[in-house]
């Protein structure tokens, strides 16, 4: 069915408000009882008779050529059904995306990247036999290192998701050449990986030939996207989209790094055409997702900030230098969101590339965000500092009334309001100067930043909803739940849309026999799906009456929000923290974090926090502990692990609190809700980075903070 079939008539004004009466409400997840009880199935847990299991064949090297395999001990190892190499591996239809050609040619752009797979009985006796496999390269010079003074740094054409990599305006170097206060520095983040609990995994099963005489593939999955999966693989192996089912019920976790298809779906779904009938199950190690699913690029970033007496800016520049791989371009937004967060009449922002032997760096939450925040967060305390102004007063004075970069009004900003709330209910008064207060062996201070994250979720995505036999409502969208409570959600929704009770609601996602869905990603899967909910609720009721009868159906799409095209829509937040540094070993402990946030109506208070919170805590993680460490001799991720990166536990976080603004953004859509996934991180690292100035009066601009760059020797 054609999408012109599927959906009806875009209108040129906004769909009416929702009438909430479930929404707001905090009902037990819909999916906990499956979870705890071990009952729901992820990628790897479908019931699927006689399978294979891959695991794949990684490069030693970070650049250069494979010169020869030998596979005869592995392929008469015990359980053997297989090994693949790039001799012998199906070919794909479509090998123009270097990062999917997987196994197409001899070559190798990275460390780990996939050289072939052993298919077996078990996943030991695969393992096993791949330890038996022999390799020899032609091994040529690799280049890893990122640095911002590099000749070959390039303009990207594009940033993430499609914007543009620079934008100037007014004079900035007059400006900041005239200002009574000048910030001047350089702050740099590390490579970071997403590592969610479950690993990424991809079962894969070719089916015969149909009627039509075209075979068909299905792919059990662990995906924020399901629609994204198959329209990826549908080409590459020769096959029309319809053919392509991906499911992906439940999801452990993603953060962005299963936001796109990565690697291993080709790999696995040439497995099983390598064995005709049979599943392919492939999860990869926590070890190899480190070289395999993505990663966040490590950035430099030089920002200079211009202000008068008053406080006021007069000149913003925010130059962000990243890397991308050789075989894939990805560049991230850094500096972006320094285009809006503060009035200023001259403004630069630039991004450039450098092109390395790396693998391809991808999405983790608030790519671009998350890093550039830290930053700009820090320089403007800088800058408060410089000034003799409180960092609260700094960025209110600072707030501007339209979006500056074309000055389209907001939809609903209240930044001024969450800062001040989060300033209040912190106790910001008790700040001191830098380094005065201590208690016994800690130094104590409190750190302050603002947050921002666009309001996506525009149309893309399709609904169904049927009456049932049993007076219910079967609502169906492709949706995805990687944790977030979108089985919940989503029927909360529903539940008002169609005015019917809640438990009489029968929601369906995450497989691609269902009508289409955007991405869970970007913040926007429940304002874009939900929305669609609505308009397909509205169209049915309308179809149908107050009292359809059973089997009564309609499919429609998200109408267009022409408010989209008016109003600047974003969320915007306030982050406070607490930092205490011990004063002989520089040890730092975060005791305290609330974060104030305005993101429209709140559609659960239960999941919601824990977004929030969950967003804060990863921001606190930035902020002192996550670096993955790369070994630029060997090209090789050496802190692979969990045991090795490093990530908070229980008693890292203890006293941490989000809240919110009530009321809805009358401009976002019917539901007035906006992206809540990742704002918790984007302000939270420079918050941390703050307080810890204001603690010790060190200023740490590299992260992650580590204990060595609070000690004076």
């Amino acid at each position: 069915m054609t999408r012109t079939e599927e959906e009806p008539a875009r209108p040129t004004e906004p769909l009416e408000p929702l009438n909430p009466r479930a929404v707001g409400t905090s009902p037990v997840r819909l999916d906990g009882p499956a979870k705890v009880t071990g009952t729901a199935p992820y990628a790897w847990e479908h019931a699927l008779r006689d399978p294979v299991y891959v695991h794949p064949l990684q490069s030693a090297i970070a650049r250069g050529r494979v010169l020869r395999m030998e596979t005869g001990r592995a392929e008469a190892a015990e359980g053997v059904a297989a090994v693949l190499t790039p001799r012998n591996a199906p070919r794909l239809a479509d090998s123009s995306d270097r990062a999917l050609a997987v196994l197409q040619s001899d070559d190798v752009a990275f460390r780990g990247q996939f050289i072939g797979a052993v298919l077996a009985a078990s996943p030991e006796a695969a393992r096993h036999a791949a330890s038996l496999v022999d390799v020899e390269y032609e091994v040529e010079p690799h280049d890893t290192r990122l640095s911002s003074d590099r000749p070959d740094l390039y303009r990207p054409e594009a940033i993430n998701p499609a914007d543009e990599a620079d934008t100037e305006e007014g004079d900035v170097e007059a400006a900041l050449a005239a200002a009574h206060a000048v910030v001047d520095e350089t702050y740099s983040t590390p490579m970071e990986h997403n590592n969610p609990m479950e690993p990424h995994t991809c079962v894969a099963v070719w089916h015969g030939a149909s009627d039509d005489g075209e075979p068909a593939l299905t792919v059990y999955d662990s995906t924020q996207w399901p629609y994204g999966v198959r329209m990826t693989l549908a080409p590459l192996f020769a096959l029309a989209p319809e053919r392509v089912r991906v499911i992906s019920p439940h999801v452990g976790g993603g953060f962005g790094s299963k936001g796109l298809p990565h690697a291993h779906h080709v790999l696995a779904v040439l497995a099983a055409r390598t064995v005709p009938g049979r599943p392919a199950k492939l999860a990869l190690t926590r070890q190899q997702m480190f070289c395999l699913t993505g990663h966040r690029t490590p950035t430099i970033q030089r920002v200079r900030l211009g202000a008068d007496s008053g406080g006021r800016l007069t000149a913003l520049s925010h130059e962000a230098v990243e890397q991308t791989a050789t075989i894939k371009e990805f560049a991230e937004q850094t500096a972006a969101q320094s285009r809006m967060m503060y009035a200023s009449p001259n403004r630069r922002t630039s991004h450039r590339l450098a092109a390395l032997d790396v693998p391809v760096p991808s999405w983790m939450r608030a790519p671009g965000e998350a890093p550039g925040a830290f930053a700009a967060e820090v320089a403007m305390d800088e800058l408060a500092h410089a000034l003799g102004l409180d960092p609260v007063e700094l960025r209110v004075r600072n707030d501007p009334e339209t979006d500056p970069r074309d000055g389209r009004p907001w939809s609903d900003r209240r930044l001024v309001e969450c800062l001040r709330t989060g300033a209040r209910r912190f106790g910001w008064d008790a700040r001191t100067e830098a380094g005065a207060r201590r208690e016994g062996d800690w130094l104590v201070g409190l750190g302050v930043a603002a947050s921002t994250y666009p309001g996506f979720g525009g149309p893309g995505s399709v609904a169904e909803i049927e009456r049932t036999s049993d007076g219910g409502h079967a609502v169906r969208i492709a949706a995805a739940d990687l944790g977030t409570g979108t089985w919940t959600v989503l029927t909360q929704i529903a539940a008002d849309a169609l005015e019917c009770p809640f438990d009489a609601v029968h929601l369906e996602i995450g497989d691609t026999a269902l009508p289409t869905a955007t991405v869970a990603g970007g913040s926007a899967g429940v304002t874009a799906w939900g929305s669609t909910i609505v308009a397909a609720a509205r169209e049915f009721r309308a179809q149908h009456g107050e009292d359809p009868a059973p089997g009564a159906r309609t499919r429609s799409g998200m109408p267009e929000n022409p408010d989209l095209r008016r109003y600047s829509v974003a969320s915007f937040g306030a982050q406070f923290a607490e930092a205490r540094v011990h004063a002989d070993t520089g040890e730092v402990r975060v005791p305290r974090m609330l974060g104030v946030f305005s993101a429209g109506r709140i559609i659960n208070p239960r999941t919601a926090r824990s977004q929030f919170i969950g967003g804060m805590i990863m921001g606190m993680s930035m902020a002192l502990f996550e670096e993955s460490v790369l070994d630029h001799g060997t090209g090789h991720v050496v802190n692979h692990d969990f045991a090795q990166y490093h990530i908070p536990t229980s008693a890292d976080v203890l006293d941490i609190e989000a809240t919110w603004l009530d009321g809805p953004d009358p401009h976002a859509g019917p539901l007035g809700s906006k992206g809540i996934g990742e704002i918790g991180i984007v302000g939270s690292p420079a918050a941390v980075v703050n307080a810890v100035y204001n603690a010790t009066g060190i200023r740490v601009r590299d992260l992650p903070v580590t204990p060595d760059k609070l000690l004076r020797y």
